[in-house]
């Protein structure tokens, strides 16, 4: 018989749906039962394309035994951390507080009060069978103890992060000066042969390339951009990226970008167009262009709902094995290949012992193939036709095997990343198949997802979080730089508006992670750090800096230049894990360029202008009269279409040229 999480719609909580075990989904039901039968809770928390999760699963949750002692001793209560990240991200920090490394599946032990005393991450079965009986020995006979320990994390989970990271107001942003030290700070830390940051596994951090891409604007520090093409190279030929498909797996657990944790998230690929888009705007990378036009066509094909709305992930495990829908033997390289094989397994340094290891072979280069077939002699005037041909061919073979499972969630944070994502590859190429998939996006989370002026995380009743509202406002703010049509706006000044009313911690000028009137957990956090999802009150800083430009809102621009000044300390002493904040400190550090195009032509200028790389402008337009402040009282002379730069609301003589508006944003630096 299933248990409760049947009801579910989360696919990971579906996954646990017919294990022996008694499993709740987190809620007051399960909360309210811990406390009437005093009995020690174990949460359970990870996510539908998690290998670990999967093996534990499958290991001990599956096992009646180990069931039988779970549900006489415990209340079970399983989370889907991409639905629940406040569960996730307290349990989390309180589990490194244990001096546990984290990682998922996270198991936490907790009173019946919620506070945690106890966690770990996967366990063997034998172990975790001896681990639930001593702990439920410890919660029967050294009750106290526990109790100390777990008011302690609690009281530890509760401290306010601002004080604790000594965060006091600094007047002004960082100086280029500052940024310079900043940067040779971070440089430090850098690959300089293999790309990325000096360790192993190697994750692409997408914050880090967003930093160094507005560093390079600032300063045209040729170290900044040299690092920035090493690495996007690396990443985009590498065996993290589905050369047959399209599309960037999760990270590397090598650090030559060889082998990728196989499982594919959207949040990922979303920043990565990003970064390969305004990458290509500066350098005209041909591999760059390729690799956005390859990933997008897989996103649109695999992950995005007839609705609009974008997938979560897929899984990392097919047919038992994780990867197997991306790796090869050399048999089914040869029946797939045909006459190829040969060249191609040159290429690629296949062979019948495998490049990885048991026999596998996985696709990945370290240089682009037109380079390496000319040094290997096996170049040709039809390479290109031959090559694209030849991963045809494997993408046909690849069809009729198992797929992995995909989660289909469709989050509402991480489709404002790919929001943002598809608008900066549309500015980026002008590939109107590119805005068609960002306008449908939008018309989703527009649809399903606003519910009378709130946001919702997800289809379900699970109210947004700050990230959700972040990346939800930046990316309606996009969307309006490229279609001119003012609903975006007036959508992203009504979450901006909801945030600042129910997110808002006014003593500490940041945003809690959840809203004031949301479910109290045992602590409410405030989430400063940049990782491989840029913190949410950095996303908010930014998307309220953009929107507050655009609108002229005088409380946006000041609440997100008050954001940015309080964290300069952590900008100065360790970037890597404030790198969005950085970023936006290099918009701060120079003026912002606010473009107003006004005429019939205004979305054709507007197109000519966004091949370039200008990272801290904003762009307005229209046909025919607004009422934004920027726009208001400006005309289309004779009919002609007009190009107004300005900064700070100062306009320089409107040009009719997007020749002309170019040199006018050159002199302001």
């Amino acid at each position: 018989m299933p248990n409760r999480l049947i009801n579910e719609t989360s696919p990971y909580l579906l996954q646990h749906a017919h294990n022996p075990v008694d499993w709740y989904p987190w809620g007051e039901e399960a909360l309210q039962k811990a406390r009437q039968e005093k009995k020690p809770i174990l949460v359970s928390i990870g996510y539908s394309s998690c290998h670990w999760c999967h093996v534990m699963e499958k290991e001990s949750f599956m096992d009646p035994a180990i069931a039988e002692i779970m549900n006489r001793s415990f209340i079970c209560i399983k989370v889907d951390r991409e639905e629940r990240p406040d569960v996730d991200t307290l349990y989390m920090e309180a589990v490194q507080a244990m001096g546990v490394r984290g990682g998922w599946p996270l198991n936490v032990f907790l009173l019946e009060d919620a506070k945690p005393f106890y966690g770990l991450t996967y366990l063997p079965p034998a172990n975790w069978m001896e681990l639930l009986k001593s702990v439920e020995n410890a919660y029967q006979h050294h009750y106290d103890a526990l109790r100390k320990s777990a008011n302690g994390f609690a009281e530890a989970l509760n401290e306010s992060e601002i004080k604790k990271y000594g965060l006091v107001q600094t007047p002004g942003t960082l100086s280029v000066d500052e940024l310079d030290i900043t940067f040779e700070r971070l440089k430090s830390q850098f690959d300089t042969e293999k790309g990325g940051m000096n360790r192993a596994p190697k994750f692409p951090m997408p914050v880090v390339f967003k930093f160094l891409l507005r560093y390079y604007d600032l300063t045209q520090n040729p170290e900044a951009l040299r690092h920035i093409e090493l690495s996007l190279n690396r990443i985009a030929l590498g065996g993290i990226y589905d050369h047959v498909g399209g599309g960037w797996a999760r990270y590397s657990v090598d650090d030559e970008w060889f082998i990728p944790h196989f499982e594919k998230m959207l949040y990922d690929n979303a920043q990565l167009l990003s970064v390969y888009a305004e990458t290509y705007s500066l350098t005209q990378n041909p591999l760059y262009k390729q690799r956005i036009l390859e990933t997008s066509q897989w996103l649109k094909r695999e992950m995005q709902s007839p609705e609009g709305g974008f997938y979560s992930a897929l899984d990392a495990d097919s047919e038992g094995i994780e990867g197997r829908f991306y790796i090869w033997t050399f048999d089914e390289l040869k029946e797939a290949l045909g006459t190829d094989i040969s060249w191609f397994a040159q290429l690629y340094q296949l062979s019948p012992e495998g490049n990885w290891e048991d026999g596998w072979n996985h696709l990945h280069l370290d240089r682009p193939p037109q380079d390496l077939a000319k040094s290997l002699g096996i170049y040709s005037e039809d390479f290109e036709k031959r090559y694209e041909n030849a991963l045809q061919k494997l993408g046909e073979y690849r069809a009729g095997r198992v797929r992995p499972g995909l989660d289909d969630k469709i989050l509402a944070s991480w489709n404002g990343l790919m929001l943002r994502g598809l608008v900066d590859a549309y500015r980026a190429l002008g590939e109107e198949d590119l805005r068609q998939m960002a306008v449908k996006n939008g018309e989703y989370l527009r649809k399903y997802l606003i519910v009378d002026g709130k946001l919702k995380r997800t289809a379900t009743p699970i109210p947004a979080f700050l990230d959700d509202y972040a990346a939800v406002i930046d990316g309606f703010t996009a969307l309006y730089q490229i279609t001119f049509d003012e609903k975006w706006l007036e959508y992203s000044q009504m979450l901006a508006d909801d945030t600042l009313e129910r997110f808002l911690d006014a003593e500490e000028g940041f945003f809690y992670y959840s809203a004031l009137d949301a479910e109290q957990l045992i602590a409410k956090k405030i989430e400063l750090f940049d990782n491989v999802i840029p913190a949410s009150n950095s996303m908010m800083a930014e998307a309220l800096y953009t929107l507050g430009t655009i609108l002229d809102h005088r409380q946006y621009l000041e609440i997100a230049t008050h954001m940015a000044e309080k964290i300069t300390r952590l900008v100065t002493t360790d970037v890597q894990w404030v790198a969005n904040w950085a970023a936006l400190h290099c918009v701060l550090a120079a003026p912002t360029p606010e473009i107003a195009i006004i005429g019939p032509q205004a979305d054709a200028y507007r197109q000519d202008l966004d091949r370039f790389f200008i990272p801290n402008k904003v762009v307005l337009g229209t046909e025919n009269t607004s009422k934004l402040p920027l726009l208001q009282d400006k005309i289309a002379v004779g009919g002609k279409t007009m190009v107004y730069v300005c900064f700070n609301k100062t306009c320089q003589l409107p040009v009719h040229s997007i020749e002309e508006a170019l040199k006018q944003i050159q002199t302001a630096y």
